[in-house]
């Protein structure tokens, strides 16, 4: 939307001039059963530092009816322009701003939302701020370093709840009045309204009782496993408040399952809200339930490091993010009683490949990147804002130390209690307990962009002695244009060497063909070769595992003999970290075109039986499938997918019934059953004329099985309307949007297609399922006609949607499928005429990365052949 951006510059202005005191906000939501707009009264006292000055307050609303300043009314049609309300004449010291709107809900998943749940035909609201959407409810300085306490007073409908940042009061006339917030920033404000079902327990410790609650909607009460819930969330309290020092910040803490929403989670002070998809309607693998738990334990971090202290403005993003998914992967290793010790395992093979992809793109960016309005900070929630910042906190751990590390934090925390810092407090608070000087380590880690490599170079002699060892460091050319250069008159631009802190590892087959780390040795290394002299004059192991334990962020390679014991005997590593690590290695070697696909597939298909850890199975899924559709070379595709599909249905066939094993092969092999048996056994699996001894086919299965007889042509609208008619929910609406759209026809494209792009109207999590049944991967040429539709449109959307739906349509529904030369030169004619928006360029420029990068994995893969 025009005028909604806020430059860092107006924000560090109107940050000198104001310091924020507190929030009134009254909103009458009595109407909400029948959606439309609701009435908006916020009261504000700031004080100003200069008399006379002039200010704004952030606003986004259909109208405004009344503004008075310090007695003064001022005239709405005058004052309120672009978003903002202006604010003239202020007084030095205490002011005070009153402004009364009609505020709108929204399908967004923006601003306070609003959905119907078919089941119960009921309303249910939830807020969603980050990062400038509080302004779509209440006029405020919508930026993290202006705190105030908010006190928040809400008319709702007789019999519905309300939830907030506070405790939540016994209403009067359904009028809900909140007592104030600690001082904390817009963003994290928030409201939960409607009849949700709660469930309630406490954390108790040293005498102190902090209060929790459980919500969800009614129709998803049947499936709320809020035991195991309150026990993951229990197990963060105490391994949080051991190892920050510091009791959890606010009254009590509601963690709240929403519909439609576009995240996972927000860490709301003391109300997090989470997408309801976590709460699992059908049986799902324990890979899921460690994703929930991960996700619940980051926003609980959120408490200390975002809510009680805060970022001074969105360029130390990175830091919130990555110090909530760092600790709360940590506790998942180390709290006593965990299901998941094994955690950097999944680390490993999933964030982190998503951050060494995200940093390989002409958007790489430094961690701690330059973020100069909203729209930048807006398309920075990304790989390396999550994964690569958690992983380079891992090797600040390694580096300090985890006690010093931990003591560091504990004097930031108290220091900064309710306050904004930035990313220099808290590191002169981790030199202060540890010794070291981090001023170096930031600069090279934090301020450049860019992914090292790290390569064995050993020498033997005839008996098998190792006579040299040593650790060569490359920096790879960052991609043109790129953030972050080593300097910046280089091209192309040059990446950074850096210190890591690194753990080798050798491992050796034991009498059982296990293999078993025989010895570790830990070290830094630095520049272009490091020397290890421990090495020499040991008889070589059989694989050489550089990186071992994943203390560092870099992309590793095994030397030539440790690559081919790794290619007999992936699967044979005893413990789940060294073969995640060399999973991962061989994906990455993948997309860099030094490992063709159909000999990946061929590593896959020989070492993925004797995988145990389902959520590297899982993974494993993905990113053969990915291979298969991108990354394959055009005439070798359907020979690979065949293959991969044969084998799905064999692993699927020997599962242990009803394991989790089983269920994950029955979705890999829904996912690309292509022959007329197959599909046939898809159909009966469905119909229930087949069945495979402990798969059980529930809801959310046959869906999926539903959903690929739709995109093969094998079901039909009254097929889908059928299946709808099982299951009236609003997962089944959305499961029913996604099967139409996957039909294989010129009229469900086209239709697929209106719906998104030429109306508006559709949920956010609605439009999400339909682009993501309209691109289907066995449909390219039935889609090559949408390319030049796209580039048509894209920036109309842009202009025109908000940024989640915006988002939505530029990333989803880019021709990613149409890998060839000429969607790149079509990709190139829009950049070069379209004058497309930075953030909208990134997003585009983002995606024909994609095809670059597919079109060199698949000439490698033709040359393998």
């Amino acid at each position: 939307m025009p005028g909604t951006n806020l430059t860092r510059e107006e924000a560090q202005q109107r940050a000198r001039l104001l310091t924020v005191d507190a929030y009134e906000i009254e909103l009458d939501l009595s109407g909400a059963q029948e959606g439309g707009t609701y009435r908006s009264v916020t009261t504000v006292r700031f004080d100003a530092a200069e008399s006379g000055a002039e200010s704004f307050i952030d606003l986004v609303a259909p109208t405004v009816h009344e503004v008075v300043l310090n007695g003064d009314a001022l005239d709405p049609n005058e004052v309120f322009k672009d978003s903002r309300i202006a604010l003239p004449g202020l007084l030095a010291g205490r002011n005070e701003l009153r402004v009364v709107a009609t505020c709108a809900y929204t399908n967004t998943g923006e601003g306070l939302h609003r959905f119907v749940d078919p089941v119960d035909q009921q309303a249910y609201l939830y807020t969603q701020f980050e990062v400038p959407d509080a302004r779509r409810v209440f006029a405020n300085f919508e930026q993290p370093d202006l705190k105030g306490t908010f006190q928040f007073t809400v008319t709702a409908p007789e019999g519905w709840t309300v939830i907030s940042n506070s405790p939540t009061p016994e209403p009067k006339d359904n009028v809900w009045r909140f007592e104030p917030t600690p001082r904390i920033s817009t963003y994290v404000t928030a409201l939960i309204v409607g009849p949700y079902h709660s469930v309630h327990s406490s954390y108790e410790k040293d005498g102190r009782s902090v209060p929790l609650g459980i919500y969800c909607r009614p129709s998803l009460a049947e499936y709320l496993d809020s035991d195991a819930i309150f026990e993951v969330t229990r197990q963060g309290f105490a391994w949080f408040e051991e190892k920050f020092d510091y009791a959890y910040p606010f009254a009590k803490y509601d963690q709240l399952f929403v519909p439609e929403f576009n995240a996972g989670a927000m860490e709301n002070a003391g109300a997090v809200t989470i997408r309801d998809q976590y709460v699992f309607r059908s049986k799902v693998t324990d890979a899921a339930y460690e994703t929930r738990a991960e996700t619940i334990l980051h926003e609980l971090a959120h408490m200390w490091f975002g809510d009680l202290v805060t970022m001074e403005w969105w360029n130390d993003l990175w830091l919130n993010e990555s110090f909530a998914t760092y600790t709360s992967i940590a506790c998942q290793a180390h709290a006593p009683g965990s299901r998941w010790p094994h955690s950097w395992t999944t680390f490993a093979n999933s964030m982190k490949t998503w951050a060494y992809r995200q940093d390989q793109l002409p958007s790489t960016h430094p961690i701690m990147a330059e973020i100069n309005d909203l729209d930048d900070v807006l398309v920075n929630f990304d790989g390396i804002t999550y994964a690569k910042g958690a992983s380079v906190l891992k090797q600040l751990v390694a580096y300090v130390g985890m006690d010093e590390f931990f003591r560091g934090v504990q004097a930031y925390f108290k220091r900064h209690a309710y306050k904004n810092t930035r990313l220099s407090d808290l590191l002169g608070a981790l030199e202060e307990t540890s010794g070291r000087d981090l001023k170096t380590w930031s600069k090279q880690w934090l301020e450049t962009a860019g992914i090292n490599v790290l390569r064995p170079e050993i020498e033997t002699d005839a008996s098998g002695t190792v006579t040299s060892f040593a650790v060569r460091q490359e920096a790879p050319a960052l991609p043109p244009g790129a953030k972050g250069a080593a300097s910046d008159d280089a091209a192309p631009p040059r990446g950074t060497l850096r210190p890591h802190r690194i753990a080798i590892g050798l491992y050796d087959l034991n009498p059982t063909g296990k293999l078993v780390r025989s010895e570790r040795v830990e070290l830094d290394v630095d520049g272009e070769l490091t020397e290890v002299p421990q090495l020499t004059g040991t008889k070589r192991s059989a694989v050489i595992l550089l990186n071992d334990d994943d203390l560092t962020y870099a992309k590793v390679r095994l030397d030539p003999d440790s690559l081919a014991v790794v290619t007999e005997h992936l699967g044979d590593f005893e413990e789940s970290l060294p073969r995640a690590l060399s999973w991962a290695s061989a994906w990455d070697m993948v997309r860099d075109g030094e490992l063709a696909t159909r000999d990946y597939l061929a590593l896959v298909l020989s070492g993925i039986a004797k995988e145990s850890d389902i959520g590297v199975v899982q993974s494993l899924h993905r990113q053969v499938k990915l291979a298969l559709d991108l990354y394959a070379a055009p005439d070798w595709r359907e020979t690979g997918l065949a293959r991969w599909t044969e084998a799905t249905l064999d692993h699927l066939r020997a599962a242990a019934p009803g394991s989790d094993h089983q269920l994950a092969w029955a979705r890999a092999f829904t996912a690309t059953a292509r022959t007329d048996a197959q599909l046939d056994l898809v159909s009966g699996l469905l119909e229930g004329t087949e069945t495979i001894e402990g798969l059980v086919i529930d809801t959310e299965l046959r869906w999926a099985l539903l959903e690929r007889l739709a995109a093969t042509g094998r079901a039909d609208e009254a097929a889908i309307a059928a299946e709808l008619e099982r299951d009236k929910t609003s997962a089944g609406e959305r499961h029913a949007a996604t099967a139409r759209a996957a039909r294989p026809t010129p009229q469900a494209k086209a239709e697929a297609w209106a719906s998104v792009v030429e109306n508006d109207k559709l949920p956010n999590a609605v439009q999400e399922a339909v682009i993501g049944g309209f691109v289907q991967t066995d449909q390219r040429e039935l889609l090559a006609p949408y390319a030049e539709k796209y580039f048509a449109v894209a920036k109309d959307i842009w202009n025109s949607r908000s940024h989640e739906m915006a988002q939505q349509i530029v990333v989803g529904l880019y021709p990613a499928l149409q890998v060839s030369q000429e969607t790149l030169d079509a990709t190139d004619a829009w950049l070069a005429s379209a004058e497309p928006t930075a953030a909208l360029r990134r997003l585009v420029t983002e995606s024909r990365a994609g095809i670059e990068r597919a079109l060199r994995a698949q000439a490698a893969d033709a040359a393998a052949s």
